[in-house]
Parts: structure tokens; sequence; C-alpha cells
């Protein structure tokens, strides 16, 4: 008997079964039609599955639940900020105006599509404390490599060939790889005991040949950088630039800005704390900002705004002379920027303060409640994030990877593990504010239990998951073949 809850649409096919009927069309044929050579056309029809409809219905269905995601259940993916995207969101994007418009439309034909733009900029700058956002990047790790860019023709104007860019030891893994892809040499610095840059391991490397500085705040430990000003008035002293990895956003709205600190450029990933679809490679979206003495190298096209006839007009323009160019055609992912943009609008600047101070409270509640059975490397009070350690729990036999593991068995998705690299069997958690009490309650619960269990039956976590679709593979053959049936 064959499994139709299982397998492949072509597994359920069943000859000679029909998922759509038309009825006969009224035109008569006009003859043959065909423009390709007979060397191009198939000879016979493509094998494709034969299922009706429900049964279509049904297996896409099955197969949407079989991966974790947040609309099934919790997903505190350290670093990733795997909030909810609210559904009006996807109402906005599907209007026909915004779901249909052509990359090609003349300005005057889509006005209202370069006003959304433009304004979402602007938000964005205002959020960031930068003089100018552009929507160019298709990523943050794209975002990355534009500000780098933007770093290099900064300097080459002044006449300086600097090659190097400072990076912390907690670093987002992305960041050294861009510096490299942007003809830099990275340079890595250690946190101190605190977890944070040190401004003397930083006083030793910082000289004439640094490009910029490139720091995430909060970090990647979830901890404020609190010596940022004095890092900033450093740099400036020795010509550098300050970059901001933008990643970690999601604890500064209406909090801190990025430009006031001292950053001169940054890029933000509006998936993350901007909610818009994240996951699945893609579709992806970003943005740089930039003080004012970087925005001649920003990309482009821009929008502009002039007034004729009593009325706005946007309009987009070709990037100036010194500009780096364009890093993506048109304006990317549009449907990502309407999220991005219904999103804030939807909050406004109090709802955006409000969602980061909910973050940093969900996590500092959940670290609260779990910091007597895990390590905590850097107690204190944390921002929107927090690592933990499994290193109690190694010394019993069981590593942070097996305690991922097992919580998928309980329906909620593991944390980041093993990063960042400085704090040994890290657990990096980050719940987000879109999960009430009783969820970060249920969670804190199950990591608890998970913790007793490495004490009185270790191999029970060593061998999970045990109730998931698909249970132990091969990790190692797994990230080289995409086919490990």
């Amino acid at each position: 008997m064959r499994d139709v809850n299982g397998g492949t649409i072509f597994d359920i096919s069943v000859e000679n079964t029909i998922g759509v009927t038309c009825p006969a069309s009224q035109v008569p044929a006009a003859g043959p039609t065909w423009v390709l050579p007979d060397a191009l056309r198939r000879q016979s029809p493509p094998d494709w599955p034969e299922v009706a409809e429900i049964e279509v219905v049904r297996h896409y269905t099955r197969l949407s639940v079989l991966n974790h995601h947040i609309d099934k259940s919790t997903y505190p993916l350290g670093s990733c900020t795997m909030k909810y995207n609210p559904k009006i969101n996807e109402r906005a994007t599907a209007q026909p105006g915004f779901a249909r418009v052509h990359p090609e439309t003349p300005d005057a034909d889509c006005q209202g599509a370069l006003q959304l733009i433009w304004e979402l900029a602007r938000d964005l700058a205002i959020i960031t404390g930068m003089d100018e956002v552009r929507l160019q990047p298709s990523a943050g790790a794209q975002g990355e490599m534009v500000g780098l860019l933007m770093a290099r023709a900064y300097h080459r104007r002044k006449g300086e060939d600097r090659r190097r860019v400072v990076i912390p030891d907690s670093s987002h893994g992305t960041n050294p790889a861009s510096v490299t892809l942007s003809g830099f040499e990275a340079v890595s610095i250690k946190s101190n005991a605190q977890g944070l840059v040190d401004p003397e391991a930083l006083a030793h490397v910082l000289d004439e040949s640094v490009a910029c500085i490139m720091l995430t705040n909060p970090n990647t430990l979830g901890l404020f950088e609190r010596e940022i000003v004095r890092i900033a008035a450093m740099a400036r002293a020795k010509g550098v630039l300050l970059y901001n990895d933008g990643a970690n956003t999601n604890a500064l709205m209406g909090l801190a800005r990025a430009g006031d600190m001292g950053f001169d450029v940054l890029h933000l990933n509006l998936h993350k704390t901007f909610s818009t679809p994240h996951g699945g490679g893609g579709p992806g979206a970003a943005a740089v900002g930039a003080k004012r003495h970087l925005v001649p190298f920003l990309p482009g096209p821009a929008i502009i705004k002039t007034a004729e006839d009593g009325g706005a007009l946007f309009a987009r323009v070709a990037p100036g002379p010194e500009s780096i160019g364009s890093v993506h055609p048109f304006f990317g992912n549009f449907g990502v920027l309407v999220r991005a943009y219904t999103y804030i609008r939807s909050l406004g600047a109090a709802g955006l303060k409000q969602v980061s101070q909910d973050a940093i409270l969900a996590a500092n509640y959940l670290r609260a409640r779990v910091k007597d059975a895990y390590d905590i490397p850097h107690p204190g009070p944390c921002m929107h994030e927090f690592v933990a350690s499994a290193s109690r729990q190694k010394k019993s036999g069981v590593r942070a990877g097996a305690i991922a593991k097992r919580l998928l068995d309980f329906g909620v998705h593991a944390p980041t593990v093993y990063f960042p690299l400085i704090v040994p069997e890290a657990l990096m958690i980050e719940p987000t504010e879109t999960e009430s009490k009783e969820r970060l309650d249920a969670y804190a619960d199950i990591l608890l239990q998970i913790a007793r269990e490495v004490e009185q039956d270790p191999e029970h976590v060593n061998s999970a998951p045990h109730d998931t679709p698909m249970l132990r593979i091969d990790e190692a053959r797994a990230a080289r073949d995409l086919d490990c049936g």
C-alpha cells in the first residue's frame, strides 16, 4: 500500500488523474503555430505528476509544517532576530500598485512606489541617526561590503591607501569575509573580561594604515559597548572611519542611534529588525546609511523629491561621480521594502521604542530563568539577546549541539550554537519581543528539563532528536551533498 502522506508529489501520482478540467475551446484552431525548429521541441510530453487538486493541497500543506518557522512556534535563533512578521505587511505588499509594478515603469507612472522608497529611507535615517540612507543592497552581508567599499573610496579620495580593518573577536562571521572580499586585511582584537571592545587593545593596532573599525553594537554577546563614544573619538583622531554592523538594531530603536554614537556608516538587515520574511535564502533587502562626509559614495540610484505645480514629484537619479555605483538591479526585492515600510508606519515612533524595550525585557527574563542551570559567561543585564554556555553539561558528556537537537523534540527551535566563538559551548538565545511571557516560560522550562536530563540520562539527550520527521543525519555530508536521502 502506498504511503499517501509521505514522499514527493511524484510518489502520489496516479495515471489519468486530472487536477483541473477546462472546457473545450470555442476558438477554431489556426493551424501549426510552432516557431521553434524540431530539434528544440519535445518529442514526448513532460513527466508531470497526475494528482487531484485536493491531494496537491494536502501534500504541500504537510510539507509546510515539516520545517520549523516563526508562524509555527518559538524560534529564538540568536543574532538572527527571528521575529513574527505581522500579516498586515503581507496585505500591503499584495496591493496591485506594489505587487504588479515593473522595474522599467516610467517614474511618472509609479509615483507611489517611489514615494514609499523615499519615505522608508528617511525613516531609517531618523531611526539610526544617519544623514542619508539608500536601499540598494540585497542583504545584510552585501550591505557590509557596500560600507567597506565606501570607506575605501573615501580614503582614496584623500590620497590614502589604507589596507586594514579592525574587528573584535566577537564579530559576526560575515564581517571578516566582507573585509577580505572588499580588498582589505582583517585585524582582530580580543574582547576584555566583560565581553566588550578593550580600548587599550584597540590603541595598539590603531594607526594610519587602518581604514575603519567594524563593530556591532550591541555586540554578539548581547552586550552594549559602553566605551563606544571613546572608541569613536580614538578612531577620529587617527582618521579612521567607524562602521556599524546594524544586525542588532532591534535593541536600539528609540533608545540609541548609531549616528549619535559616532558611527560614520552602517547597514541594516530589514529582514531582522523591520520584520520582513526571513530565511530560505531570500527574498533579501538591506539598507546602507551614511553621515554627510560619506554620502557622495553611497550606491545609487537615489530617489529625490521635487515640487512641480504645487505637488510632490519623485524621481530616480543616477549615482554621482564619487558613488561606488549600483550594487543591485533597480531596488531589488521591492516587496520586502513595502513590508518594512508598513511595519514602521504601523508601529510609529512609540511602538518601535516599545519593540526594543520588550525585546530587552524578554532576553533578560529568559536569561534569569536559566542562569542557575547553564553557565552565563558574562552575567548581568543584557540587551536583546544573551549567550549561555553548556560547559557544565559538557562535563557530563553532552555538548551544546546535542542540547539543540533535544530542543527540537519539544516543538521549538534551538538557539544558535557554538557562536560567538569566544564562548565555549555557546548557546546564543534571542527570544525577540514577539514571544509572550507564557512562551518564554515554556522555553525556559524545556531548557531546565534538558539540563536535568543531562544529569540523569545524558545518552537520551545525545541521541536526540527522537520525534522529528528527520532524525540524526550526517551533518558533514549534509553540508556538501544536498541529496541526503
